[in-house]
């Protein structure tokens, strides 16, 4: 028995290679998986940072180019399968589990190694391509919302976004399932800022208001409708879910003093347009980062990724149908997968949210 991995091999070069299958605990067979338009495609076109300099993780610096870059053999977070065989009782044969082990047709897992998602029966499974690791991003992003309010004591991702005006700068998929986040924990008001008028109308499907930053300036706009003292006009809070920097200039210009932007975009080739001498510094803003390699400082006790999976799971069945509708623009064959990824990678094709079947 063979599985099958897709494999970049050099910059815009991919292949389906086959592998053996390997002992272990549990065999998954994969459903579907979901691909990802930032970390994923910034290996397929050669401008992931860690294809350039090594990552020290004990003093946190990129370093020295690494020795052996390519083949990139593991790409994708996204995976959906069905256990079909199990020697644990820690997986139940039969279970439809969410992963991330990459763009196979089948992965051996080991409990005490991966990441497992069982997924519940009412849900349709190729929603599960969220409940890994994406979901657990943007539910990351509203608790860095909530620390930024109650330090250590936060108690529901609503803390940092209930009664509160929301803007989110970026309406690909990480903006709109944060969106969906903050306006399910009782946000005011969630506006979604980005310049593609599909992306805005995928918004608005999903029952979301949308401003088009390039129209009018959306920072007068928001602070015009957004008041809270005659000297006090903003967003509470900004979700910034766009890699560019212009997105992360827009998303400061957007706060109200003293405000904090909780950052979620990937930086592929740094952010050297922003500007600190404005807005954020006149306005005494906060820029957070939440990476989805830690949780705010102190919460990791309690706020693990189990539970950022179990609050991306009753999004999904709250919000499923629609996100479902909207967000899942086009499912592909396995073998057709790394044309599509090549595609995606050189702007050829345009598709929000993109999924292998196998």
């Amino acid at each position: 028995m063979r599985d099958r991995n897709i494999v970049v091999t050099a910059p815009g070069r991919l292949e389906i290679r086959e592998e053996e299958v390997q002992p272990g605990p549990f065999r998954v067979r994969t459903l579907f998986s979901g691909i990802s338009a930032g970390t994923e495609l910034s290996y397929v076109k050669g401008t992931n940072p860690a294809l350039h300099a090594t990552y020290d993780p004990a003093l946190g610096l990129f370093g020295a180019a690494p020795a052996e870059p390519w083949p990139v053999t593991r790409l994708g977070y996204m995976e959906v399968g069905r256990v079909e065989e199990s020697r644990t009782p820690a997986v139940a044969e039969g279970t439809v589990v969410a992963m991330t082990y990459g763009h196979r047709t089948g992965w051996t897992g080991d409990p005490l190694r991966d990441r497992v998602v069982a997924l519940p029966g009412d849900l349709d499974p190729i929603l599960g391509i969220y409940a890994a690791h994406m979901g657990p991003i943007c539910a990351n992003g509203l608790l860095h919302a909530a620390a930024d309010l109650r330090g250590t004591d936060v108690r529901s991702l609503a803390d940092g976004v209930a009664g509160r005006r929301v803007a989110v700068t970026g309406a690909g998929v990480v903006g709109l399932l944060t969106a969906l986040f903050a306006r399910e924990h009782g946000a005011a008001s969630v506006v979604v800022l980005d310049p593609t008028p599909q992306r805005r109308e995928v918004a608005a499907a999903l029952g979301l208001q949308t401003l088009d930053p390039e129209a009018d300036d959306p920072a007068v706009v928001l602070k015009t409708a957004w008041r809270h003292t005659a000297d006090d006009r903003g967003a509470d809070v900004v979700f910034q879910c766009r890699g560019q920097a212009s997105a992360l200039h827009l998303a400061l210009r957007l706060l109200r003093p003293q405000g904090t932007v909780v950052d979620l975009a990937f930086y592929q080739g740094g952010a050297d347009a922003v500007r600190l001498g404005e807005e954020f510094h006149h306005n005494g803003l906060g820029l957070r980062c939440a990476q989805i390699g830690r949780v705010p400082r102190g919460l990791a006790p309690t706020w693990d990724r189990e539970r950022l999976s179990a609050e991306t799971v009753a999004l999904l069945r709250s919000c499923g149908e629609a996100i479902r509708r909207h967000l899942i623009s086009a499912v592909v064959p396995f073998d057709e997968a790394p044309a599509l990824l090549n595609d995606l990678a050189q702007r050829r094709r345009q598709e929000l949210q993109a999924v292998i079947a196998c």
